[in-house]
Parts: structure tokens; sequence; C-alpha cells
């Protein structure tokens, strides 16, 4: 998401590099950087212009305070226009209906958009949030959608109601409402048909639709692979319908920024939230400052903590920090870890939110995945001792070939991993009584990343090591050469 917009961005600030000043002649190179990059990125022409314009505008002649150099300021400047053009602010979900009554939520969309998904998602997060929701299925058309929709909702245990595919859409909607006030529900997401494209018949059934149940948000669910037509959808469905905002899906995938950055210029609505992956629990809520960081390549620290905070009790942290002071921090701990990142998200994803690692390789990111494939199914050959006596197996040669053997793996990969292991527990006894961070290795078989400062303030992911050598302290000595992160 957003690599190559990133760079091109990077690419802009390199020619106001030991420039004494912002001037209107030195700017005009990067501006033209810029330009491209939104261009490349299928981000709509109009909002282009207007973009740069405004960069211009605030550039020449800002003033450069001591310390901070021309392309910093720049890519300042840029930073708050990109939050600007993205909305300014995070734009929330509706908080609720009248007094005594449901919420109502209609999702609406294009076919192949992730509509019934990112309903199901939606229900998720606010049941997080302690909200009672009920899902209704009214999409009638589509084969299997109401059927989808109530997988989905088994899955994350949100009810999910329907009359079937008979039924009026409306009907089903406005039946859904009535029995969410009857039993106490406050929040009504009710899954809208999608088509093949827009059309008038489509256009008339929402409206009806929305006429029945006099909704408080009509959130348009857009593809964010489409780019700039994304923009133009969202304002085609709110000059017909009437939305009040937008949810944006598969920002995983291979997604330019161009509808991320174009639909609240044009269409007016605001991005309420973004699909990040395929799993129900990958819905964000959008917040363009953090966006705009990551598409500048500094990283979303705010949004890896609070992916942390919300996997992690405080209680199991101080247990953690407990058992690396004593250096009895053991092999289930660290699958305990390894399975807490998994549930976070992947690896490659976690890894761009921290600043600095967008330039990651992303076949590295995939090789550091396989690795620790390779780890967990290593200590998923160990008995329950050995996990907890590391000791064991460091004595008793015998015991780490039946781990190979039961793993898949040779006896020199389960000698690799054991000896990363013990390095990282020492390493990470240190730190917590107060040593710093001296060029850590990273996971067992995973190279260290030098230079890094590591990740403090991340609740319950203490054994994410390999990201030491910061602070001005001598550097690590370079890794030797070995698969997985080694060549970071």
């Amino acid at each position: 998401m957003f690599d190559e917009l990133s760079q091109r961005f990077e690419d802009a600030v390199k020619s106001l590099r030991g420039q004494a000043a912002i001037t209107e002649t030195n700017v005009e190179g990067a501006l033209k950087q810029v330009r491209r990059a939104l261009l490349e990125a299928d981000v709509s022409l109009p909002v282009v212009q207007d973009f740069v314009e405004e960069v211009r505008r605030k550039a020449v002649g800002a003033e450069v305070v001591r310390g901070v150099s021309p392309d910093q300021k720049f890519i300042q400047l840029v930073h708050e226009q990109l939050v600007e053009t993205m909305g300014g602010e995070n734009a929330p979900l509706a908080a609720g209906g009248k007094a005594g009554e449901p919420s109502v939520v209609l999702m609406a969309g294009l076919q192949g958009a992730g509509k019934t998904t990112a309903t199901a998602k939606l229900g998720l997060h606010l049941k997080e949030q302690g909200r009672k929701a009920l899902l209704v299925g009214a999409d009638v058309y589509r084969p299997a959608a109401i059927e989808q929709l109530k997988t989905l909702g088994g899955q994350i245990g949100v009810e999910v109601f329907s009359l079937g595919i008979d039924a009026k859409p409306e009907a089903i909607a406005a039946a859904g409402i009535a029995k969410a006030k009857a039993e106490g529900f406050d929040t009504v997401l009710v899954d809208t048909a999608g088509r093949l494209q827009i059309d008038t018949s489509m256009m008339e059934e929402m409206v009806r639709i929305r006429e029945a149940v006099q909704p408080d948000e009509v959130l348009l669910v857009v593809d964010s692979m489409i780019g700039q037509e994304a923009a133009e959808l969202t304002r085609a469905f709110h000059d017909q319908v009437g939305i009040t905002g937008a949810v944006l899906t598969k920002l995983d995938g291979d997604s330019r920024g161009g509808a991320a950055l174009s639909i609240r210029k044009v269409s007016g609505a605001p991005i309420k939230f973004i699909g990040t992956g395929e799993k129900v629990e990958a819905l964000q809520p959008f917040h363009p400052e953090r966006m705009a960081s990551r598409i500048l390549g500094m990283g979303d620290v705010l949004t890896l903590v609070e992916k942390a905070t919300k996997e992690v009790e405080l209680a199991d942290v101080a247990k953690m920090q407990q058992k690396l002071q004593e250096a009895s921090f053991d092999f289930s701990d660290f699958l305990q870890q390894m399975r807490l990142i998994k549930r976070m998200g992947s690896l490659g994803g976690l890894m761009k939110l921290i600043p600095g690692m967008n330039k990651i390789d992303d076949g590295m990111l995939k090789q550091g995945e396989q690795q620790l494939k390779k780890i967990e199914a290593m200590i998923g050959s160990m008995t329950e001792g050995e996990r907890q006596q590391p000791e064991l197996l460091a004595s008793q040669p015998s015991r780490r070939r039946r781990i190979a053997a039961g793993s898949g793996h040779t006896p020199a990969d389960v000698d690799k991993v054991l000896a990363d292991f013990q390095k990282m527990r020492g390493f990470m006894q240190q730190m917590t009584k107060g040593g710093g961070m001296p060029g850590m290795p990273g996971m067992p078989g995973m190279g260290g990343m030098p230079g890094m400062g590591g990740m403090p303030g991340m609740p319950g992911m203490p054994a994410m090591g390999g990201m030491g050598g910061g602070g001005g302290r001598r550097p690590s000595r370079p890794a030797k050469k070995r698969k997985g992160f080694g060549e970071l």
C-alpha cells in the first residue's frame, strides 16, 4: 500500500536537500515530482492541481526556523496538505438514534467491493466498543449473500436477521429495526444489494430503503483498487441517495492511493473506516493524519500501539516483564508472543507501521514470516518441559534431533534457533534492567535490524527484540549471512 507513492515523495524532497531556503526556483522541481507522484497514484486531476498549488503557496517564502532544513519544511507542508485533502480529522460513526431507539446504518456499494464482509467487520468493531449490533441481510439478489453474512456473524458472535430472498429489501430492513427495538440492540447494520454498475433501479431501491428506515448513517463501501473512480462513485451515490461517509476496502492490496486522496475532496463525504486485510478483524477507523504519515514513510506508531493494546492484558505485560528480568522467558512465552503478532496482522503490515521500516523489501518480510512458521513448528515438537527449560535442549543433542525430525527440519536448524534464543534472552534481561538496547539480535533465526531504536511503549511485545543499535551506542557487529532477516 502506497509504496510507490512514498518513493515518489521521497524523490521530490531530494531536490531541496542542501538548499539554504525554499524559493520559487528550487521548489519547482520538487512540485513537479509531487504532481507526478499523485498522478501516478491515480489521484483525480482537479485534486492534484489544488494540492500542488496549495503546497506552492505555502512553501514559497515559508520561514525555515533554525535547525530545520528546507527539505524538512517541505515534508511538513506536504504532510499538512495530505491531511487536509483527506479530511483533516477522523469522522466517527454516529453515536446512536433517538432515545430508546437503535442507530441505523445502511451499507451500500457496487458488487465486488467487499460490502458484506465490511458489514460484518463493522459489527465486530462495534462489539469491541461495547455496543450491541444486529446485522440485517437485505441483499436478496446476490446468491448466498445472506448465508455469507450469517457465516461471518457466527464467527464474530454477532446476531444476523433476515426474511430470506423472497421479501422486499425495505421490508427486511424495517423488520430488522423492529426486532432491534424489541430486543435491546443499540445498532442495526443493513447489508443492501450491490450491483455491477450504478443504475436507475439500484438507486431507486436504495432511496426506498432509506425512506423506510430513516438511517443515521449511509456508508458507501468502495474498492480502493479503482483509484480516482472511487471519488466519482461516491459523489454519484451522494447526489442520488445521500451518503454520510465511505468505507475504503482492500488497502492491503496494490492500491496506489488515488481513492484515499480523492474521495473527500471530490465527493465531500469523509472516509470513516478502512479495510486492511481479509480477516474480519481487519477494519480500522480512518485517521487522515496517520494515513498521511504512512504515505510519507513516517510509519504509524499510534495504530501499532492500538493494535497491541487491544490484544494484550496489562497483567500479562507485568508477568512478561518479570520473566524477562529474571531471564526465565521460555519457548512457551515466545510462542505466545508470536501468536500475539499474528493476531495483530501480518508481519509485513506491522513492520511498515514502524517509522523508517517502510523500505524493507517485501521479499525479506515474506522470508521472515516463513522463518517464524519454521520456529513455531520446532516449538510445537518440544515437550512442555523442554519449552519451559531450554537448557535441557542445550545439554542433550538427542532431544534436538527428535525435535528436528518432528518438525521436518534439520538438527542444525534447531541448534541455530536455540542459540539465538539464548542470546536474545540475555539481551532482553540486560535491557529490562536498564542496560539499554546494545545492538540486539533479532528473534531466533532472524537476524537483527541494526540502527533501529526499538519499539518503546509497545504493551505485551517484549519479545520483539530485533531492533537494536539505537541511541548512539556502539553499533553491533555485522551479522553472518543467514536465512530470514539477517541481510536487512
